[in-house]
């Protein structure tokens, strides 16, 4: 029986000459990533490891995105725990603020993911980077010290549901509405410790950021990771980025799926996820115009180059409604960069929307967009759980940017094709 994509990136990093489904392994991690919340955590597991040094200076990634900039002293004490770590060990990829971004866009955009590669990162979306064809999946803080320790990690092989795309999307269906539909589709527990692998010639109409942004959402069905196939459009993005030897690795023709599921591209219509789980799907058509009090546009799901354009061309030369609030956060340093010189900045503040340093900080009820009793927030953001962005009564519901922005218009949620 042949292999799938992730089975062939695992059994290489492992030594073997294949692997399966279910099987244990030890394999050699590519890149170690870690942030202000969870590396600090890592950092004091490594001490009491007794390690001295990490297994590679080159090999990790520290990105303080979460609190920062810093939003009260105990978030300050621990990038300062970050910053001095990163000092000690001399390790070659932490982002100050400053040149920092939200980790999940800022690994990719400096060339520190590529395909055939095996990330872990101890942040639960980790999975992003399965858009360049690597393996890269979410872990604890423990196993984040143990893999800066080692360099290897013990994982379980999984099983992989193939998801075949077809068709040409609307002019505004992105990577969200997909991966969207899809959850809604399965469930939240649709592909738990699968392999979501995405593959077909809708894929050409899909460009990398919306392929990051369904990447990044695997695990909101369960998923171990989500990883597509390395195409042009892939290689287009690495070979830009990444100056070292890197490994494209494509499923046999008779890799073993335990499903395959179809998604004609072409049918799908903008959608948004109801609270408080992101399985509570229904399209624009159905949402019913429910009335919101906040717009969150940015993190690492939707805080790229082209969800800021799709919003701006919304927006451009309007006025958000006068009671909303509306946040937008640009994914990196160079993303804001971007925007600015685009005059993109410029359109969001005439609208009447504040325009954010990259931070985590609205989508995980940290700071700079928290919610209060009762409201309402529309968000391009992953996770719409039970007070995740502020008070346990408040409520989230997840899209993508054209949806988002057009909503801002209207103070309600809103078909983009209508304003």
């Amino acid at each position: 029986m042949g292999m799938t994509m992730t089975q062939k990136i695992l059994a290489a990093h492992t030594g073997l000459s294949e692997v399966k489904s279910g099987q244990l392994i030890e394999a050699s991690v590519d890149l170690v990533l870690g942030n202000d919340v969870t590396a600090p955590v890592a950092i004091n597991e490594f001490r009491k490891l007794g390690a001295d040094k990490v297994f590679d200076r080159g090999k990790i990634a520290l990105v303080p995105d979460h609190f920062t900039p810093n939003k009260d002293i105990k978030s300050a004490e621990n990038c300062k725990l970050l910053r001095e770590f990163a000092a000690e060990q001399e390790i070659v990829n932490y982002f100050e603020v400053g040149q920092m971004g939200i980790e999940h866009c800022l690994i990719p955009e400096k060339g520190l993911a590529a395909p055939g590669e095996l990330i872990v990162g101890a942040d639960s979306h980790t999975c992003t980077y399965g858009a360049l064809g690597a393996f890269s999946t979410g872990a604890g803080s423990t196993d984040m010290a143990c893999a800066m320790a080692s360099g290897k990690l013990w994982f379980k092989v999984p099983s992989a549901v193939k998801f075949v795309l077809t068709g040409k999307p609307g002019r505004f269906i992105g990577g969200k509405d997909v991966i969207l539909h899809i959850i809604g589709k399965i469930g939240v527990d649709g592909a738990l410790y699968q392999s979501m692998e995405f593959m077909g010639e809708g894929l050409r109409h899909l460009n990398i950021d919306d392929r990051f942004t369904i990447a990044n959402m695997a695990v909101e069905a369960g998923a171990k990771n989500g990883i597509f196939t390395v195409d042009s459009t892939t290689l287009e993005y690495i070979n830009r980025r990444v100056n070292r030897e890197y490994t494209v690795y494509s499923a046999d023709e008779d890799a073993e799926y335990t499903d395959t599921i179809e998604i004609n591209l072409s049918e799908l219509r903008p959608t948004v996820s109801f609270p408080h789980l992101p399985d509570n799907t229904k399209t624009v058509d159905e949402a019913g115009g429910v009335s919101i009090d906040q717009v969150v546009i940015g993190s690492c799901t939707n805080g790229r180059i082209s969800d800021l354009r799709i919003a701006a061309s919304l927006l451009k030369g309007k006025r958000v409604h006068p009671r909303l609030r509306v946040i937008i956060l640009p994914g990196t340093q160079d993303i804001y960069l971007r925007a600015v010189r685009e005059g993109l900045a410029e359109i969001f503040v005439e609208a009447g929307a504040v325009f954010s340093t990259p931070t985590c900080g609205p989508c995980l009820g940290g700071h700079m967009g928290i919610l209060a009793k009762g409201e309402r927030a529309l968000s391009t953001t992953n996770r719409n759980f039970v007070g995740r962005m502020g008070h346990p009564e408040s409520e989230v519901y997840l899209c993508g940017p054209a949806v988002a922005a057009a909503s801002a218009l209207t103070g309600r949620i809103t078909d983009p094709e209508s304003v």
